[in-house]
């Protein structure tokens, strides 16, 4: 499904004579993932971190069900939590659903937020404990181990992140993150997501960050992987 998405460039490709060169890039992107996702694979045989995506709205959080998102989890090396259970809404400001919510995120390893917010850049950790509606966070291992994500690293403006273009075209700089994200070695700096529960930062994109002639085409980044 991912590289679905980034074949665009070959049909794209056909209409500048650029077929040749389309091919290439996408081989590269698609052999960049198929090697990060082997050696993820490696890493699950000694720990299999149970990840989650969510997203809050209106007093409700809910589990995203978004296939390719779970297809990520599942290539970095980690777990999705049960079906049966993201299938469910939770409300917490009923005391019943809150529980039940918190004894699910007590299962947890590594929470992916993607709750939409109107200013990114004031969506912090306190934002997300306030969300969940926590007084004690003690039994909340991605708290403790300091693995609470969001996609949103990378904004064009206050709610237009790189992520729905950047992350479409080049789907091994999203599995790298997400490897680091599971597997944290410290010697990697992460392109789309940042961490709320080391208060990373937005960064803002803007044409000045471009180093390249705008005539050149861009070039894939290619991540190592060995």
């Amino acid at each position: 499904m991912f590289f679905q998405k980034a074949e665009w460039i070959k049909y794209l490709g056909t209409f500048t004579n650029s077929e040749l060169k389309a091919n290439a890039v996408y081989d590269a992107i698609k052999s960049n993932y198929v090697c990060l996702s082997k050696a993820a694979a490696s890493l699950r045989s000694r720990f299999k971190p149970v990840v989650a995506w969510l997203e809050y709205k209106q007093g409700i959080w809910s589990f995203s069900k978004e296939s390719y998102k779970l297809q990520y989890v599942t290539d970095a090396g980690g777990e999705n939590i049960d079906s049966s259970i993201t299938s469910n809404i939770y409300n917490v400001s009923d005391p019943e659903e809150r529980d039940s919510f918190h004894a699910i995120l007590c299962t947890l390893d590594v929470v992916i937020d993607q709750t939409n917010a109107p200013d990114t850049t004031e969506y912090t950790i306190t934002t997300f404990l306030e969300n969940i509606n926590v007084v004690d966070d003690s039994c909340f291992g991605f708290v403790t181990n300091q693995s609470v994500w969001r996609y949103d690293k990378r904004a064009l403006g206050p709610m237009t992140l790189d992520w729905n273009d950047g992350a479409i075209s080049q789907p091994q700089l999203v599995l790298a993150d997400l490897i680091e994200a599971f597997f944290p070695t410290g010697n990697y700096t992460t392109t789309y997501f940042r961490n709320l529960a080391k208060e990373e930062g937005v960064i803002k994109v803007g044409p000045e960050m471009c180093n390249r002639d705008i005539s050149a085409p861009m070039e894939p980044i290619i991540v190592p992987c060995q």
